[in-house]
């Protein structure tokens, strides 16, 4: 796809007027360091020169002082609105805004503090700061990277329809010829969604291999220590079944302690759950929920992968010769 450019989002942004509720731009960068005095940021801060509808467009919310003004824009003005974590990371007790920072040998002063966006998969949305797109084009050039055009339609009804007359307008602003593929790529919030829904889908599928594989290794694991006990206790199963124990007796007893042992492996691995969920989310800033149905149907599985594992090994020493058994050594 070809880079969308400046004159191209603004020659788009003059068609939808009266369309679109608001047409913003933003241009990115990435792996900024942004500074206060001694303190500085980890060099992954993302940059974005934006235009003001591309804060409402992201719903980019300013919990303290202001958003950058269309004289600020024009007048190519150094300002800055910094991301929570930015903010966090640089300013201890200070108020940041009106203060001044330095980011790649520029010096910018702090309009505000966005609101936190939290994370997503486990990465935090705040991790970015904002600038007036035309400083970033002073800074990068305008050719540096490509224009991202975020739309708002007025309402849900026309929605599509304005997704079609924005396609048709840059067709035209490209100047596609009739029948062939756009050189554009537009994405709607649907498209997006089922992106992250098939993310989604994609990692818990993928959980659910990985837990049927450690399932697996576990009755495996099991079997083979109730098969060496088995060997170990050769002689006093001969003796329990030469005073009178079943068949039955020794399987049930078998198979009771393969479920035993698997009891005891899901509460050790419950325990251990617990442990990592609540320092993992001391590190996330979120709280660990205790699920009890997941519990329940974990301790059902450890039930019956101690019987489907346990029950060759008891199988095996319930038919064992008595007297083969006495003989043993």
């Amino acid at each position: 796809r070809k880079d969308i450019t400046i004159e191209e989002y603004e020659r788009l942004r003059e068609e939808l007027i009266g369309t679109a509720m608001a047409v913003g731009g933003e241009q990115w960068n990435g792996g900024m360091i942004i500074k206060y005095g001694a303190n500085e940021t980890n060099p992954n801060i993302g940059l974005a020169g934006c235009t003001i509808d591309a804060f409402s467009n992201n719903n980019w919310i300013v919990e303290t002082g202001r958003e950058f003004t269309q004289k600020e824009i024009n007048g190519v003005e150094e300002v800055i609105v910094l991301g929570k974590d930015i903010a966090d990371a640089l300013f201890d007790f200070i108020d940041p805004v009106g203060q001044e920072v330095w980011m790649d040998g520029h010096k910018l002063k702090v309009l505000g503090v966005l609101e936190s966006q939290g994370d997503v998969f486990g990465q935090s949305q705040d991790n970015f700061a904002l600038i007036p797109l035309t400083t970033f084009q002073k800074y990068y050039g305008k050719r540096s990277n490509s224009i991202n055009i975020t739309i708002q339609a007025f309402d849900r009804e026309s929605y599509d329809e304005l997704i079609e007359i924005t396609e048709g307008h840059f067709r035209t602003i490209r100047k596609v010829p009739p029948g062939e593929e756009n050189d554009f790529e537009i994405r709607s919030n649907e498209q997006m969604l089922s992106q992250i829904n098939d993310i989604t889908s994609g990692v818990r599928i993928g959980s659910y291999v990985v837990a049927a594989i450690a399932l697996l290794a576990a009755g495996v694991g099991i079997m083979n220590i109730m098969l060496v006990s088995v060997t170990e206790r050769t002689k006093e199963i001969g003796i329990r079944k030469a005073i009178g124990a079943k068949k039955a007796n020794v399987l049930f007893q078998f198979i009771v302690e393969a479920v035993t042992l698997s009891l005891a492996g899901g509460f050790v691995g419950i325990i251990l759950g617990v442990v990592a969920g609540n320092v993992a989310g001391s590190f996330l800033d979120a709280t660990a929920v205790f699920p009890v149905d997941w519990v329940a149907i974990g301790f059902t599985l450890c039930v019956i992968i101690g019987i489907t594992f346990g029950t060759y090994p008891a199988y095996k020493a319930a038919n064992l010769d008595p007297i083969e058994a006495l003989r043993y050594e």
